[in-house]
């Protein structure tokens, strides 16, 4: 056998050996299933009970610029929220005396569950479900 011919042979077994691998993951996007655990939306702990209750509110950058609150209607409540600004994507910042996340770029201002109080922002702040777990609070990212 030449070395060409071996070479294409090789070449074309190592391509059909991958089918089985990329069709399978091509199947498991498609319908949802597969590696449960990368779509499985996961808690992050973004602060304790105590760092919110000093400062009035849990700010982080990461994974994700959020802030968490308490609800001003109701204090059991945590309202946690991504704080890149829908309008031009400045950061906002709580302000508790106005009940409001304000944006100090262009004055835009969202109700404590994020929904547009005053323009220029024409879209809602993206809100996640949080939790307490013991003296954490964490952020449900995904």
């Amino acid at each position: 056998m030449r070395r060409r011919t071996f070479l294409s042979w090789a070449g074309v077994g190592w391509l059909m050996s991958r089918v089985p691998a990329g069709l399978t993951a091509f199947l498991a996007a498609c319908t949802g299933r597969g590696n449960e655990q990368a779509n499985a939306k996961r808690f992050e702990t973004v602060g304790t009970i105590a760092e919110l209750d000093a400062k009035g509110f849990l700010q982080t950058e990461s994974p994700a610029p959020i802030v968490v609150i308490r609800s001003p209607s109701d204090p059991k409540t945590l309202i946690a929220v991504n704080s890149t600004c829908t309008h031009q994507g400045c950061l906002v910042g709580w302000s508790k005396e106005r009940k409001s996340f304000v944006c100090p770029c262009h004055g835009a201002a969202f109700a404590a569950d994020g929904t547009v109080q005053k323009e220029p922002a024409a879209k809602p702040l993206e809100t996640y479900p949080v939790q307490i777990d013991g003296q954490n609070v964490q952020v449900k990212l995904g």
